[in-house]
């Protein structure tokens, strides 16, 4: 392992590439800090933490802790993810965006340019119901640690302050995720993600072992905690490596003098071919309403707000059912059965009682559905872990489920992509000459490219 560590400085591209991506988040972290111009910081920060559990929690764990700190970054990614979801959606239903989706690259790029533009717009949106929210901060009964406002100066002038400065700090960060993607190591997006849930963490343990000092939480209780955390890692390993190996052999056939084929293979399909995207997806459309509910002030929008709360059962159960709904709808997005037995027929393959042509497409399909509806029940399963451990042990957020998936899936990927460079020049893998590869999602992680889904791995 050391010496495989040690390669990587060795190979001057992937060398640029690491630093360059180390570079990217560096300038995300530092701007997480800069504060919007015109509000009080501190009494963000006490509001933030009283509404820990809440969406607003949830939103502050995306964005890196930059909602609390009122950052120019408060928006986050969050936006582009929200793009990302409207545009992919359209590809399927609306006949030009597909023809563009199946013309190449060329295509992809033009996806990609109204994805922007909807990110843009999205963002303009929400910064504006966010200075408006902002502004009842401080009164009416919505304080935060003293009472005093958030927003120092309220009136049109803040408005359109603040939606110019977080606008523009979401298009920043959508184009330091590209940026990322095309000359770093690994999915811009899906990193920067990472990067903000992992910069929590401290902070996380830090609340948790405040817990115990004053007795709220016991040290059996912290050792089972730690023991669900490594549990869950292992088990969110596992899947992510799993997969079925579904047979396949090769007709002979000779061309000149030589016969080629004879040989037996197998098509793996991943259990988990949708990723991370599932619950990004499903907390980015959950969050949208919750949002609403909190800039609008009406009973019925108070009702909704209650009722998309995590935590609560109907937030649970409507969560569990996108999880499932994008776990499918993104694995038909990004895997095409039919592609794959054409493939396979073309070059002489076929699966072993299996016919060429429409039947093997109709059995890739069975199979995928069958370990596509594992994998759904394995991401929400491990996504609704913090809503136990928050009501049982009473630990921070971010010390399970959806943040610890995307943490350690982003993480197999960035590793693996860091992997293929070193094998591709002849040196040794992470995990020696003949021991397996470490595995990431290659067919597709990210939020970035290929119409804002598709990783670029």
């Amino acid at each position: 392992m050391a010496s495989s560590i040690g390669n990587i400085g060795k190979i001057p591209e992937l060398r640029r590439r690491l630093l360059f991506s180390l570079f990217c988040l560096a300038a995300y972290r530092i701007g997480v800090f800069v504060t919007t111009p015109g509000v009080n910081r501190t009494e963000m920060k006490a509001y933030i933490a009283k509404s820990a559990g809440s969406f607003l929690g949830m939103f502050n764990m995306f964005s890196g802790g930059a909602l609390e700190k009122l950052s120019i970054f408060a928006l986050g990614i969050m936006p582009y993810v929200s793009a990302s979801i409207i545009i992919q959606l359209l590809t399927v239903v609306v006949p030009t965006l597909d023809r563009l989706n199946k013309e190449g690259e060329q295509g992809r790029k033009k996806i990609n340019q109204y994805t922007r533009y909807g990110c843009l717009m999205i963002a303009l949106v929400q910064s504006f119901f966010i200075a408006s929210w902002l502004e009842t901060l401080g009164r009416g009964g919505a304080m935060g640690g003293s009472g005093s406002r958030v927003v120092l100066d309220p009136g049109w002038s803040f408005r359109l302050m603040t939606m110019l400065t977080l606008s523009t700090g979401t298009c920043f960060i959508m184009w330091l995720g590209e940026q990322i993607t095309e000359r770093g190591i690994g999915n811009g997006t899906s990193l920067i993600i990472f990067a903000g849930i992992v910069a929590d963490f401290p902070d996380a343990l830090a609340g948790l072992l405040q817990q115990k000092s004053m007795g709220d939480v016991s040290t059996f209780n912290i050792l089972l905690i730690a023991a669900l955390a490594v549990g869950t890692i292992g088990v969110i390993v596992l899947f992510e490596r799993a997969a079925r190996k579904i047979p396949v052999q090769y007709a002979k056939r000779v061309v000149g003098k030589k016969m080629y084929g004879g040989q037996s293979s197998h098509l793996p399909l991943k259990i988990n071919v949708s990723g991370v995207i599932p619950p990004i997806f499903a907390s980015s459309i959950l969050m949208f309403p919750a949002q609403l509910s909190t800039y609008i002030k009406h009973p019925w929008m108070a009702e909704l707000s209650n009722a998309l709360q995590p935590g609560d059962w109907r937030y649970n159960t409507v969560y569990i059912l996108l999880i499932v709904f994008f776990c499918y709808f993104y694995t038909a997005v990004t895997f095409n059965p039919v592609d794959v037995a054409d493939n396979l027929k073309k070059h002489g393959g076929f699966i072993p009682g299996i016919r060429p042509g429409k039947k093997t497409a109709e059995y890739i399909d069975r199979v995928l559905s069958r370990i596509t509806f594992v994998g759904a029940l394995y991401i929400a399963g491990v996504c609704l872990l913090p809503v136990f451990m928050h009501g049982w042990f009473k630990v921070p957020f971010q010390l399970g489920g959806t943040g610890l998936l995307i943490v350690v899936g982003v993480a197999l990927d960035t590793v693996q992509q860091i992997e293929s460079h070193l094998i591709s020049r002849s040196y040794e893998g992470f995990t020696g000459p003949k021991g397996p590869r470490i595995r990431g999602r290659s067919q597709g992680t990210g939020v970035a490219g290929g119409g804002g889904l598709r990783s670029r791995a």
